[in-house]
């Protein structure tokens, strides 16, 4: 048996050292954030009075259990947990995924593996060292979160619980990657269905708390049993500073364990290289629009653009369907403004539910661009750009194919998001052309900010392109942390406009102003020419 996991140390030593930046980047953001949001909640509610009204409100809030989670009572971990605990569970998911599949499928897709396995190296070393990469990550992650929770005056032990329940939801999406990286041939389709599972996880997990019941005086939401079907669930229900519920983690651990178990029967029965899912049979000869590069560029995202697609169109419709809860709490509660500022809208509570969701569905599709214009660096990397060009094909062509098709692509998801949200706010209200319009509108009024993050991938791209996947990702990470916590934080205006989602007009409800659209749309136009020239100058880089 141990011939199996010849090598593992080694490989271990080797992944630790290809992400001696990546990993302690992740760790050191997510316990900045949940430190920085614990050390607010003083300032932001001085009264136990002020955290009770917060958290009922919260509470009785469809909008804030989506976005937030669960509500456990009103002490200032509670509070803290509340605003910044799903957030912090989702990215550490993210994290897991993305590190096990780099160092397993990715590894395999590049040829890395079959020189590797020509050595002494076991057939469960990769996958092996992939994993245990993974999981000390997340138990530095873990003991790193709690340190500083309890340093920003919380109960420690408390805080250990917290922490404890990042890393469990971060230890069993790993698991979710191995099986993933076992099934799919590609990086980008393993990370991918990792990425749908983890889009699962958390709308069961929203569906469940929605639909839960109020308790202790509408201070603690109890979920309803789609939440128990979720990883990230199980890691609000561990309750940090309310119950500190720590059985709740060996649900994670059995998870794990099962997953990996099946990660490493998969293993054995499959080839280095190929994976379980059987890839169909290519046509004897191209399609007349494969000669294009454009046509090209469409073949190679088509299959991703067509996953987030459903993805958005899915999650958009119950933001949508959600909206109709919200008219029920516009009234004279004295939490009302303070809730229409948090969620980042203006005008009527509702107004801003949607306002907020079609902005966070923004952020979502400025994801997909990042990720469809990374494409390129794996084509130059795989030496698939080389052979392009060796024909009658320009680097201009080639780059601007790519550039039409994500185009094209956010520009449908965007329409995807309103229409979707139109769709399902009509059929819960009985009225389906009530926000139509003005859905639509927000979520066009958004393409503008998700194209600046576009450019900057391009960019990037032409100019620092060892940089060119994990530059664009912070740029799209600290955008999306300004988004959802920077009201929280009262971080200065200065940084809040860091992020082009930031200038774009709040609709529906907010006043539209085509200023700073034009601005965004310049921004864009000069990074993507930019970005294009210097391409155009520099030389292939294969590593």
């Amino acid at each position: 048996m141990s011939r199996y996991f010849a090598g593992t140390g080694d490989l271990l030593r080797l992944a630790l050292r290809r992400d001696r930046i990546q990993l302690p980047l992740w760790i050191i953001g997510l316990t900045l954030v949940q430190t920085a949001t614990a050390s607010s909640i003083s300032g932001l509610y001085a009264t136990e009075k002020d955290r009770i009204a917060a958290q009922t409100s919260a509470a009785d809030n469809p909008a804030s259990l989506v976005f937030s989670g669960l509500v456990s009572g009103a002490s200032e971990g509670a509070t803290a947990m509340t605003q910044s605990l799903l957030l912090v569970l989702a990215a550490a998911a993210l994290m897991s995924t993305l590190a096990v599949v780099r160092h397993t499928r990715q590894n395999e897709e590049l040829g890395r593996s079959e020189l590797i396995g020509s050595t002494a190296v076991g057939r469960h070393a990769a996958l092996t060292a992939g994993l245990l990469l993974a999981v000390l990550a997340n138990v530095v992650l873990a003991v790193v979160s709690a340190l500083g929770l309890a340093s920003a005056g919380l109960p420690p032990g408390s805080s250990f619980a917290a922490g404890a329940a990042i890393g469990a939801v971060g230890v069993s999406f790993a698991g979710v990657a191995a099986v993933t990286a076992q099934i799919w041939e590609s990086s980008r389709a393993a990370n991918g269905a990792a990425a749908a599972v983890l889009g699962v996880a958390f709308m069961l997990r929203a569906v469940g708390d929605v639909a839960g019941r109020t308790t202790d005086g509408g201070l603690r939401v109890e979920s309803a049993w789609p939440s128990w079907f979720s990883p990230i669930g199980w890691g609000q229900q561990i309750r940090p500073y309310d119950q500190d519920r720590w059985w709740v983690l060996a649900l994670s651990l059995a998870a794990f364990v099962v997953q990996v178990g099946v990660a490493f029967a998969l293993t054995r029965v499959r080839d280095v290289g190929m994976g379980m899912r059987a890839v169909s049979p290519r046509p004897p000869e191209a399609a007349p629009a494969l000669l294009s590069p454009t046509g090209l560029a469409w073949f190679l995202h088509r299959g991703s653009l067509a996953g987030w697609a459903v993805g958005v169109s899915v999650m958009s419709f119950a933001f949508g369907v959600v909206g109709d809860e919200i008219n029920d709490l516009i009234g004279d509660s004295e939490r009302t403004a303070e809730i229409i500022q948090q969620l980042g809208g203006t005008g009527s509570l509702l107004d801003a539910y949607l306002s907020a969701t079609i902005g966070l569905m923004g952020l979502a599709v400025a994801g997909f661009a990042v990720q469809s214009l990374n494409r390129m660096r794996h084509e130059e990397t795989s030496g698939g750009l080389e052979t392009v060009l060796s024909a009658a094909t320009s680097r201009f062509s080639w780059l601007t194919g790519h550039l039409v098709v994500t185009l094209a692509g956010v520009t449908v998801l965007m329409l995807l998001t309103g229409i979707s949200a139109a769709v399902g706010y009509g059929l819960a209200t009985g009225d389906m052309g009530a926000e139509f319009g003005s859905l639509v509108a927000a979520a066009l009024v958004r393409l503008p900010a998700v194209l600046v993050l576009a450019a900057f991938a391009v960019l990037t791209f032409g100019s620092l392109p060892r940089l060119a996947i994990g530059l664009p990702w912070a740029a799209f990470a600290l955008c999306l942390l300004i988004s959802q916590i920077g009201s929280t934080l009262d971080l200065p205006q200065v940084v809040m406009d860091i992020s082009p989602f930031s200038h774009v007009p709040g609709l529906p409800g907010g006043d539209f102003t085509v200023g700073p659209l034009l601005v965004l749309l310049v921004i864009t136009a000069v990074l993507t020419a930019a970005g294009t020239a210097l391409f155009r100058r520099r030389d292939l880089a294969l590593q």
